[in-house]
């Protein structure tokens, strides 16, 4: 026995520490243990480079058995190896750093980074072993072979080894409850899960367990759009194809490498967790990296490589430390960059991702200052103008080519038409129609009529009707403070209605037909808070628009959505709303016409004064259906009503 003695260590109780708190998953050991083997194939690489080694380093690999028999695991590498000095300075003295020193007199020549970055990475053994033993031959001409071994007491052995190559073996004889590691199953599929992508093939008899190349580590001009797919489809099995990718890469002021996907949103997405997998030098981390990925960026998917992320902090510190903070912003402006990359280059991709990209870009203008600045002229809204464009045919021009006399089609309507524009561009193209207006959309099924009722008289409506769009309004009207910004069912612009002021006044009652319309709903309704307005809407086709429309003032509706939100209930509908009655429709003026010759019986209401009333509350019912009005009461009611109205016209129909 070359030596025997204590390891030095900076506590006494450091092994059951280790084997109970140095990790809360006891197979992280398998990582720790590869990763180092790793190191020593890059070591022997780098001073082979520096010539300070001429011997032969062989092809790199690491190389697991088992022996079940045994109870033993072993990891072999053909690295660098270690000295008997080298023991006992890297081995018995723990939680130093050998990959850190290493780094300092190499630094500059090494094409593979050192992994060196878990702190106790070859101490995490003992979670999972009874005894640890090394066995190792170093690079060094004249040196001897060493075995080490420890059963997890401070006390250790030092001897001779019988190894003849260079590198190092490190056999783990494991703890009774430990012995899963001993099944090729389960180490196949760690290596799968933490070592896929170390670049030194990791054999198990004789079958190489990783993929070895990390897509991210690659130049993005090397990687095809099947490349990015490919892996994609690895992380993410059996998930749609994302929409778009960032390639992130860089080594100054922090070192980060990365693929960020941005995924189709799924109703069943949670916003708020992140997807995204941080690596260490292509070792696996962790399955999220929520702390380093900006929060509007989360629902990215993908992969984040960087050695300057400190590893061995609480995550609150992780969400403190500048370089991390750095990191995110990195993050961010690549994102916001790459965007409007694709917007300049391929606008119609662009658009085609919109549905599902805008909840990010959204998120982020509203939580990021800078992200804001970034993105702000390429946030698209979709809009009614492309169907008005497309009845307009424009004539073909063609110019000839200054390199040939081929002459090329420049058509502008050859370029694909999309409806979606920007809000500066939006303003620009109605400015003399109705300037610092703009006219939207949250809802387009059931304000389907408020938004033909515009774009029938020619005014262009924004459609935003995401989830996010409530909030991102508010903000769109600190931006534009001079714009005003009005929901389609909101109010009625003037554009919209025909000037009733030459209105002919009926001598026998001295009202005009819109008042005695108004008087015959407010008598029919018998809703004081709901004020009535006629209004003569204009068509080319009355029978076309809305008989009646329920009107919700802007500042009003706002605050009970607000007050919904603070409390966390659903909004209720005020019953403080307007009620406007189109008088141009058929059916208004039916009405008028039918009430007109009702007759007041001498126990009340004749049946035809009934039936008005009852229409009267039928086309109100219709309206509040449009607005999402109605209470379970409410709709019970409104079916009764149809019911006896339709009762009544028919037995009206069949006299």
């Amino acid at each position: 026995m070359l030596e025997q003695g204590t390891i030095s260590i900076h506590t006494e109780n450091i092994f059951p520490i280790i084997k109970k708190s140095l990790y809360s998953d006891h197979q992280i050991f398998l990582r720790e243990l590869v990763s180092n083997a790793v190191d020593a194939i890059q070591k022997i690489k780098m001073v082979s480079r520096a010539g300070e080694y001429n011997g032969d380093i062989s092809e790199p690999e690491i190389t697991i058995a088992i022996d079940k028999d045994k109870k033993t695991l072993s990891i072999s590498d053909n690295g660098i190896g270690m000295t008997t000095e080298e023991v006992k300075k890297y081995i018995n003295q723990v939680a130093f750093s050998s990959a850190e020193e290493f780094i300092h007199k190499y630094e500059g020549k090494a094409d593979q980074p050192i992994i060196g970055h878990f702190g106790l990475g070859f101490y995490s053994s003992f979670m999972v072993a009874k005894k640890v033993e090394i066995d190792t031959l170093s690079y060094k001409e004249g040196a001897t072979a060493v075995h080490w071994t420890c059963d997890g007491s401070p006390e250790f052995t030092l001897d001779e080894s019988s190894r003849t190559s260079r590198g190092t073996t490190i056999t783990l004889t494991l703890m009774p409850d430990e012995e899963e590691y001993l099944e090729p199953a389960r180490i196949k599929n760690l290596v799968k899960t933490y070592c896929d992508f170390m670049p030194v093939p990791i054999k198990l008899d004789g079958e190489v367990l990783n993929k070895q190349k990390a897509p991210w580590r690659e130049s993005s001009s090397s990687l095809t759009k099947e490349d990015y797919l490919e892996f994609y489809r690895y992380l993410y099995p059996f998930q749609e194809e994302p929409l778009l990718w960032v390639h992130l890469n860089t080594d100054y002021p922090f070192i980060v490498n990365g693929i960020l996907y941005f995924p189709k949103m799924r109703p069943d997405v949670d916003v708020t967790k992140g997807q995204t997998k941080l690596f260490c030098n292509q070792v696996f981390v962790s399955d999220n990296c929520d702390e380093i990925i900006p929060q509007f960026l989360l629902p990215m998917r993908g992969v984040i490589d960087s050695t300057d992320i400190p590893l061995n902090v609480s995550r609150s510190a992780l969400q403190g430390d500048r370089t991390v903070k750095k990191i995110g912003d990195y993050i961010a402006k690549k994102v916001g960059d790459s965007l409007k990359e694709l917007y300049r280059t391929d606008k119609e991709k662009y658009i085609n991702a919109w549905k599902d990209l805008g909840t990010f870009v959204k998120f982020g203008v509203l939580n990021d200052e800078k992200f804001k600045k970034q993105v702000e002229d390429i946030i698209v809204f979709r809009t009614t103008a492309k169907l008005e464009a497309e009845k307009t045919e424009t004539p073909a021009v063609e110019v000839q080519s200054s390199e040939s006399d081929v002459w090329q089609d420049v058509t502008p309507g050859n370029t694909t038409s999309l409806p979606y524009t920007t809000l500066k561009e939006y303003l620009e193209r109605n400015k003399e129609r109705h300037e610092n207006k703009v006219f939207y959309c949250t809802d387009e099924a059931s304000q389907a009529t408020y938004v033909e009722l515009h774009k029938n008289q020619g005014l262009e409506v924004l459609f935003m009707n995401s989830f996010i769009d409530t909030h991102f309004i508010n903000f769109l009207e600190r931006e534009y403070q001079d714009v005003k910004f009005t929901r389609v069912d909101s109010d009625i612009d003037n554009t919209l209605l025909d000037d009733k002021s030459g209105e002919i006044v009926d001598p026998t009652t001295n009202k005009t037909k819109s008042e005695i319309i108004k008087e015959l709903f407010e008598k029919s309704l018998n809703k004081p808070k709901v004020n009535i307005r006629t209004e003569a809407l204009k068509s080319d086709n009355p029978q076309g628009t809305p008989p009646a429309m329920v009107l919700l003032p802007e500042i009003l509706r706002r605050l009970r959505d607000m007050n919904a939100m603070m409390q966390q209930q659903n909004a209720e509908f005020p019953e403080d709303h307007i009620l406007l009655v189109n008088t141009a429709h058929p059916l208004i003026q039916n009405l008028l016409t039918l009430n007109q010759g009702s007759i007041i019986q001498g126990d009340g209401e004749s049946p035809t004064a009934q039936l008005t009333k009852m229409i009267c509350q039928h086309v109100y019912d219709l309206a509040l259906m449009s607005q999402k009005g109605f209470d379970a009461e409410g709709m019970k009611s409104f079916v009764e009503r149809s019911n006896d109205v339709l009762t009544k016209l028919t037995e009206k129909a069949s006299q």
